[in-house]
């Protein structure tokens, strides 16, 4: 994907710049802008430890207007104390005064070490130094300011219409490591040019969140600085779109498709990642408890490990269904590897069939099909292959 690819979203641009931050000299501060101010939405970190970006942020988002989002990578300015708040606010003020909108009007973010004061000298010098360089198709070079041991930028569009008037939806992520429910090691923006009531962009970005971020898994851990917000300037000039409405549907299920892209691609990340493996359970009693095994199998290092070994152990899998808290009967557990049945009725099918599924293993991608057989719910969860090159990259971040 380039930049040139890549749909312009009306009133929206973006500016990136290698601003010292990071050692490597990479782009790592970043800056989404709204011509006009926009309706907004946002959903946060859940760990009791929470970085002063979102502290400045969280309020500001929740009354539900933003028009510029600046945030840099290197740097998670988490753990850093008063001064850490001050150096957030300030972010936020200089970058109010280049742009010349409201302070409460700027968003701050950050990603990267925790425990670290920002290198303020280089925001001072940074910062008023993008909207210069803003453009509407700037979106790719934002996303890869963002990276931090992403692999590679992960940006996902779509788009519809509303009133016969054409809209776009671009949303941009980051994340690899310390990847986990509620949400992620993770930063998501989403900018639409429709027009959406606000109380209904808050519920379908969370109920998107729900299918998205919120079920994948990596490591198991989660982080301080994880943000999802999405932005809806109405310059595409549609109607208002508003819950109960066919135009609310299409917006709802073309956001829920874009979050479920780019959370996918944080777990085809996933710092060493050769597989995305879906694990689906279906034939629960209640949608929580198939949530509850799905991500069960999805968490299990054993069960990460032997799909990178592409070894068919259903045993791992059949036992973290066990382990999940949620009442089966052992006697009705079907498991298949795509259309491959590897358990029925909680037996073994055989080698021939643990043979096929073994050559499902070696795609890059495949599901986990788990069936119950004791109601009618279903639940799903991403994950990826634990391998060594997770350790290789966790085991000197700093470094």
């Amino acid at each position: 994907m380039t930049s040139q690819s890549l749909p312009r979203v009306r009133g929206f641009k973006f500016a990136a710049r290698s601003a010292g931050i990071k050692k490597s000299g990479r782009l790592d501060l970043g800056l989404l802008y709204s011509e006009v101010p926009a309706r907004c939405a946002g959903v946060f970190t859940t760990n009791k430890v929470v970085a002063a970006p979102l502290v400045v942020s969280m309020p500001r988002v929740r009354k539900g207007l933003c028009q510029a989002v600046l945030v840099n990578s290197g740097n998670a300015n988490a753990c850093t104390g008063e001064q850490g708040l001050r150096d957030a606010l300030r972010c936020g003020e200089l970058t109010a005064q280049a742009l010349g909108i409201a302070e409460d009007l700027v968003a701050v973010a950050s990603t990267g070490v925790i425990g670290a004061p920002l290198p303020m000298a280089k925001f001072e010098q940074h910062i008023p130094l993008l909207p210069q360089q803003l453009d509407a198709g700037g979106a790719l070079q934002v996303a890869e300011a963002i990276r931090t041991t992403d692999a590679f930028p992960k940006i996902s569009f779509r788009q519809a219409q509303a009133g016969g008037k054409s809209y776009q939806i671009l949303g941009l992520a980051k994340g690899a490591g310390m990847i986990h429910p509620n949400m992620a090691t993770m930063l998501a923006y989403v900018v639409t040019d429709a027009l959406v009531e606000q109380a209904f962009l808050d519920a379908a970005l969370r109920r998107a969140v729900a299918c998205s971020f919120n079920a994948i898994s990596v490591d198991g851990d989660t982080s301080t600085n994880d943000m999802v917000l999405v932005l809806s300037n109405g310059q595409a000039g549609t109607p208002q779109i508003e819950a109960n409405t066919a135009d609310g549907e299409t917006f709802a299920a073309l956001l829920t498709q874009i979050l479920v892209d780019l959370a996918k691609m944080i777990v085809r990340d996933g710092e060493g990642a050769t597989k995305v493996v879906e694990i689906r359970v279906r034939g629960a009693a209640d949608a929580v408890g198939a949530t509850q095994v799905a991500r069960s199998v999805a968490t299990s290092n054993l069960v990460k490990t032997a799909f990178f070994g592409e070894d068919a152990n259903w045993g791992r899998i059949i036992a973290a269904v066990g382990y999940a808290g949620v009442e089966i009967d052992p006697a009705r557990i079907d498991i298949f590897f795509d259309e491959v049945p590897v358990v029925r009725n909680g037996i073994g099918t055989g080698k021939d069939l643990e043979e096929q599924a073994t050559a499902v293993l070696k795609k890059p991608e495949f599901q986990v099909l788990i069936d119950l057989h004791l109601g009618e719910e279903q639940g799903v969860y991403y994950t990826s292959d634990l391998n060594y090159d997770y350790i290789k990259i966790n085991a000197d971040y700093r470094t």
